[in-house]
């Protein structure tokens, strides 16, 4: 066993360790990294041989959470962790994300990036120290690398920032801003706000820039003393001659195709240079060599015209949007619908309510939990004209699906007995030719609108692109179509308000980018943020008075809190009953809040009746209507309320003497009965012959005792149920 090789720093009032040396000696590059009690390891192993007939860096990243680092066993018979939760794919992603770009894109050797969760103390994030040991791990491997890099949360908190600030802390948090970058430049970023102005979150990005450089320390220190030789960078043979062919034979023709206005058009305009070229230069090259030339060519057409001359592919300004149109309510009996278009991207939105109680439970390594607000995204073959397998959703919808629910997140009601529903969004991507996932938050907030949702106001979203030329000089490009989004250096997504912004999500191909980039880029997507709500106003611009007629309506009602156990009933049969009776939900909090949701207000009150029956008190010279519901031979028992049963004694029951029970009752019978006494056990004596005409009040002293042993219930219904204090 090896010494191992240990560095740690203080983070922020927290120590970091990073360690290696000592576990997983077989991998290319293993770190043991630590953080609070939050630890884990990252290994990367470097595949033999490159692998044949690929022309991209064979990545994969795997960030595995296993229960035990939470003291959990999983649920299920087989008490194993099943498929990646949608923490551990989003995770996935904010490792790859940043690694990616650092790495040689002509490297054909496979890479795998394992991340093993060992514990979590509920306060600080594993994945941003997964990140951290991700980099380290690589940084002392063979594998080249333009890193390291570091991670960084920033919060706002009572108007300062705070960084890494714990989970506890970021519930009060305005601003949940991640950051990562090298030592120079910024490679990724992640943020969730509530309306936070742009100033603040750029002060927010600059905070986290300056955090990382202690980290990246920390990693330099690791690297010295354990870091492996680097494998050579392979080198992509270039063909000069036919380079010149293809250059020669195109001439100004790329510039003229890129010129039509319509994707469609100028996609079909290069198809048919493609194909002249491949006939004239087929006898002389392979058919992939010329398809790779030509693609580098209209990579070179479209920078050089965007940079130089300000010419966009389609003939836009570099600040212009797209055409842009709306609708709502295009979609019959679903609770609310938006269709946005921007170009000849479109995406159709549709927004489903329902109880409470259908709220998405999370299991994972936090705490247990649920939300109560979903946003899935889907992105089908036909959205660009493609015939594709269509499999189980992979991680880039999981990961727009997550972005478009952040930025719509601020801008909802609190789900509490002001607004009680759970709410379902679902985008479909119907077209895309460029950030699908920016038009998901424009139709999901305008499917809000048109379903009723009381929404604090509209909210919309923009990507901006990049193009940097060798010189420094670069240009940001609002509202990047598909071939730009291709050929571009970045994909900035920003969505938000007319308040302030909501989301981020940044994705690059550079090394990094400048401060100025980014603040540039925050300025030009407010400015189109604008114009987008603008539009959307037009079409609608807040939400309608009244929710949809096939929404569920919730009625809330308040009991005792102490007789929460009688509407649950024991194992939840009393309240399985009543929804099954009324066709309803029925969701109760510890505050003893109920929530009665149906699509009818007849069911509702029935169930509502039921409820409030349930937790009534019977009182003392009240009359009641009940059924009979067991016979004896000294009464009979009537139910005066669900669960809530009185006996008349013989002597009870009519005016003149009764011999047996059976000739004045029988079981099934209604019967009017007024209550005599509530004993101190909770026992109900009832009376039906004080209802009688010729009733005559009987002497103090002479009624008949209850027979010992009666617990006020009937058989049927089984022990009393002990007093429960628990959702349903």
């Amino acid at each position: 066993m090896n010494a191992p090789y240990h560095f740690e720093c203080d983070l922020y009032g927290k120590k970091l360790t990073l360690e290696s040396g000592k576990l997983a000696g077989q991998a290319n590059g293993s770190v043991l990294a630590r953080y609070g009690d939050t630890t884990l390891l990252a290994n990367i192993c470097i595949g033999k041989d490159p692998r044949e007939g690929i022309d991209f860096l064979p990545l994969t990243i795997e960030y595995e959470e296993k229960l035990y680092a939470a003291g959990k066993i999983p649920g299920g018979f087989i008490r194993r962790e099943g498929r990646p939760s949608e923490t551990a794919t989003l995770a996935n992603r904010l490792i790859d994300r940043p690694v990616r770009p650092l790495l040689p894109k002509q490297w054909r050797r496979e890479v795998q990036i394992i991340i093993n969760v060992l514990s979590v103390d509920q306060e600080n994030d594993p994945t941003l120290l997964a990140l951290i040991a991700s980099s380290a791990a690589i940084s002392i491997s063979e594998m080249p690398f333009l890193g390291p890099i570091s991670a960084t949360r920033v919060g706002y908190i009572d108007d300062k920032y705070v960084v890494n600030p714990t989970f506890p802390e970021q519930e009060n948090s305005l601003l949940n801003v991640v950051v990562v970058s090298t030592a120079e430049e910024v490679v990724m970023l992640e943020t969730e706000a509530d309306e936070v102005a742009e100033d603040i979150v750029f002060g927010a990005i600059k905070e986290g820039f300056e955090a990382n450089k202690v980290v990246l320390s920390l990693q330099q220190e690791l690297i010295k003393v354990c870091g492996k030789e680097k494998y050579a960078v392979p080198e992509i043979a270039v063909n000069e001659e036919l380079e010149k062919a293809v250059s020669d034979a195109l001439g100004d023709s790329l510039d003229e195709a890129l010129e039509q206005p319509v994707k469609t058009e100028y996609l079909e305009a290069l198809n048919v240079l493609k194909k002249e070229l491949t006939q004239k230069l087929d006898e002389d090259y392979e058919k992939a060599d010329i398809a790779k030339s030509f693609d580098k060519n209209v990579k070179r057409v479209v920078r050089a015209n965007t940079i130089d001359k300000g010419q966009r592919v389609s003939g836009r300004k570099i600040d212009e949007i797209r055409p842009l149109s709306s609708e709502v309510g295009l979609i019959p009996r679903v609770h609310g619908s938006g269709l946005f278009s921007r170009g000849i991207t479109q995406v159709l939105n549709i927004v489903t309510l329902g109880p409470l109680n259908k709220a998405q439970p999370i299991d994972g390594l936090g705490d247990d939990k649920s939300k109560a607000f979903i946003h899935h995204y889907n992105f089908h073959p036909y959205s660009t004209g493609e015939v594709r397998r269509i499999g189980s959703v992979g991680r880039r919808e999981i990961g727009h699906g997550a972005l478009a629910e952040k930025a719509i997140l601020p801008i909802l009601p609190e789900q509490n007995e002001e607004f009680p529903y759970a709410i379902r969004l679902v985008s479909e991507c119907l077209s895309s030719s460029g950030s699908t996932s920016m038009a998901s938050v424009c139709s999901s907030s305008l499917s809000l609108m048109d379903a009723g949702v009381p929404i604090k106001r509209p909210c919309a979203g923009i990507s901006i692109g990049l193009m940097t030329a060798e010189d420094g000089r670069f240009v940001t490009l609002t509202d990047i179509e598909g071939m730009e989004d291709f050929y571009g250096d970045m994909d900035f997504k920003v969505a938000g308000t007319t308040e302030g912004i909501t989301a981020i999500q940044l994705d690059i191909k550079l090394t990094g980018i400048s401060m100025a980039v980014i603040e540039q880029t925050l300025k030009q997507a407010r400015e189109a943020r604008l114009v987008i709500l603008n539009s959307m106003n037009k079409t609608i611009d807040k939400h309608r008075e009244n929710l949809s007629p096939y929404a569920p309506r919730m009625y809330k009602i308040t009991i005792d809190s102490e007789k929460i156990g009688t509407v649950i009933g024991p194992g939840g049969k009393m309240i399985r009953s009543i929804i099954e009776r009324t066709g309803t939900t029925v969701d109760i909090d510890n505050d003893g809040n109920v929530f009665v949701g149906a699509t009818d207000e007849d069911s509702a009150n029935k169930a509502i009746k039921i409820i409030e029956d349930l937790t009534k008190d019977i009182e003392v010279g009240a009359t009641y209507t009940g059924k009979v519901v067991r016979l004896m031979t000294f009464g009979a028992f009537v139910e005066l309320l669900p669960g809530k049963d009185g006996l008349i004694h013989i002597s009870e029951l009519d005016i003149n003497r009764v011999d047996k029970v059976e000739d004045v009752v029988k079981i099934g019978d209604e019967v009017t009965v007024k209550v005599t006494e509530v004993d101190s056990q909770g026992r109900v004596n009832l009376s039906r012959r004080a209802l009688l005409d010729g009733y005559k009040p009987q002497p103090p002293g002479e009624r008949p005792s209850r027979p010992s042993g009666f617990s006020g219930r009937s058989d049927s219904q089984g022990p009393r149920p002990p007093q429960q204090k628990r959702r349903y």
